[in-house]
């Protein structure tokens, strides 16, 4: 997540500089052709360019919302993840029925790891690549990535986990695929274990299993997002329909232009290429925005900043444990926060 007013330009100009190329070579080849060559049939009228131009900003204008909303549900989802843990901690903290209080902040504080695990683990998958990604194959993000650092690629996940579980727990928890859903089976178990022992009561053990019901739906919420790829074919078109426009925009360029040679002489005829450059890079812009919003978890500079705000979770609980060693906030790099 860029937490700056606005991305400057000596970021978004090298970010988008593939695009000002491919615009320079598209309207130099036919301006010049034209020039040198007189070759009067590449000059076309207006008219088919503006109606693919109308449908290009329809269909761009349509991805592009599409793709905000699914940032924006993931970061409602992680906003929700926030809101149930922090239930969670206090209904554990202060639903616990023994005298021995050492023995009671023991085991809230096995529950309470256990939940930073599963936030580890969670966080860990969703920033795992998928084949539709393109934060590792497009050759600008990976170069954008100097900029930051993506934690979960930084460090291992049994490094992580360490911290917070056993060592029986954490050996079960890395032999099992869905590490996160696991991690809740457990939580639960644990929980039906202490209800039977009449550590936590009825009523109290059929809250808290709740609240491990809506961790559920949470997770299974960012899994769609995230093993689902926004729909191919609008995607797939969106790419034609730009393209297209920005093959056709130089030749509109030179005949409008070309009208304008015997008022104002043949050196007109180059303003096609800044013309040509300027308003094809803002649609080519428009697509390459649009394909970094797609998957708000795959580790982009616009991601939703799961790393930061399972730290804060964690801050949060480990303040309600009693605790005063505490670990850092996540601080942004270059603005961005992962």
């Amino acid at each position: 997540m860029n937490i700056s007013t606005h991305y400057k330009l000596f970021h978004f100009i090298p970010w988008t500089r593939d695009k000002v190329f491919k615009m320079l070579l598209l309207s130099v080849i036919p301006t010049a052709l034209f020039y040198f060559f007189d070759l009067t049939w590449l000059a076309i009228p207006w008219v088919p360019v503006a109606l693919i131009g109308t449908a290009t900003a329809f269909i761009s204008g349509f991805r592009n919302t599409q793709t905000y909303n699914r940032t924006w549900e993931a970061r409602q989802i992680y906003g929700a993840i926030i809101n149930s843990s922090r239930s969670f901690g206090i209904m554990v903290r202060d639903s616990l029925h023994i005298t021995d209080k050492t023995e009671e902040k023991a085991l809230c504080k096995t529950l309470f790891y256990r939940h930073f695990a599963w936030l580890t683990a969670l966080r860990f998958q969703l920033r795992e690549t998928k084949s539709w990604e393109y934060i590792k194959t497009r050759s600008y993000n990976r170069e954008y990535l100097k900029y930051y650092k993506v934690p979960e690629w930084e460090s291992n996940l049994a490094d992580e986990l360490r911290p917070f579980l056993s060592d029986e727990e954490q050996r079960y928890i890395l032999s099992t695929k869905n590490r996160a859903a696991q991690l809740l089976a457990i939580q639960s178990d644990h929980l039906k274990t202490l209800n039977r022992r009449g550590v936590i009561l009825d009523y109290n053990f059929v809250a808290l299993e709740n609240q491990l019901k809506d961790l559920y739906d949470q997770q299974g919420k960012c899994e769609r997002i995230k093993n689902f790829p926004y729909p191919r074919q609008f995607s797939s078109i969106n790419l034609y329909f730009t393209h297209a426009l920005c093959f056709l925009i130089p030749l509109g360029f030179i005949g409008e232009l070309s009208k304008l040679v015997e008022k104002n002489g043949d050196w007109i005829i180059w303003l096609t290429v800044p013309l040509s450059v300027i308003v094809g890079w803002i649609f080519l812009v428009l697509e390459q925005i649009g394909e970094s919003t797609e998957n708000p978890f795959e580790g982009g500079a616009n991601d939703i900043p799961i790393t930061q705000i399972s730290r804060n979770i964690e801050i949060d609980l480990k303040e309600m444990l009693g605790e005063t060693d505490l670990p850092p906030a996540i601080q942004p790099q270059n603005n961005i926060i992962m």
